[in-house]
């Protein structure tokens, strides 16, 4: 069963994209052109973050809030040549902005979760050897468990049954 369901777009916000030698294009917010035929392999070409410093960065946060207690799906769509390929990271912080851990996606969808310490995140595009790709979106979507909408059934079975008990004229003690 899926949840809330948020969609990452790549902004024009330059600060934290890789420039140096690559042409970009922006056609629609959903559909990012990126070349560079010499940017090695490894590199990070654009990030988004959960938590931001307006006044140093002059963004607002791009991501979601997310906790360790839930599960998330992650949907990357990426158009690149076969031959080439990408990968996203997800980095995790505490309060204190230490990392306590990452997940590196090599699929197009792919279910994570994160640390339960996590107090915020950053989520990066990583050069696996590309020269050229459309970047349209990137999905992060929460996955409801069976166990948490059985229990959400079961409260909502009571309040009604409290409800009709208490229409039906008899007293409740």
């Amino acid at each position: 069963m899926m949840g809330q369901k948020w969609t990452v777009y790549w902004s024009e916000y330059s600060s934290d994209t890789y420039l140096y030698g690559s042409e970009i294009d922006y056609h629609k917010m959903n559909d990012v052109e990126f070349k560079n035929n010499l940017m090695p392999s490894g590199t990070v070409i654009k990030q988004w973050y959960s938590k931001t410093n307006y006044q140093k960065q002059r963004i607002e946060p791009a991501l979601p809030i997310i906790d360790g207690e839930n599960r998330y799906q992650i949907t990357v769509n990426v158009d690149c040549p076969e031959e080439e390929a990408w990968l996203v990271r997800l980095v995790f912080y505490d309060k204190y902005d230490v990392e306590t851990g990452y997940v590196t996606v090599r699929d197009k969808v792919m279910e994570f979760q994160c640390p339960l310490k996590t107090y915020s995140y950053k989520l990066q595009l990583i050069n696996g050897g590309m020269t050229h790709f459309h970047f349209r979106s990137i999905v992060i979507q929460e996955i409801e468990n069976e166990t948490e909408k059985e229990l959400e059934k079961t409260k909502k079975n009571r309040k009604e049954g409290k409800k009709l008990w208490r229409t039906n004229g008899r007293s409740v003690r």
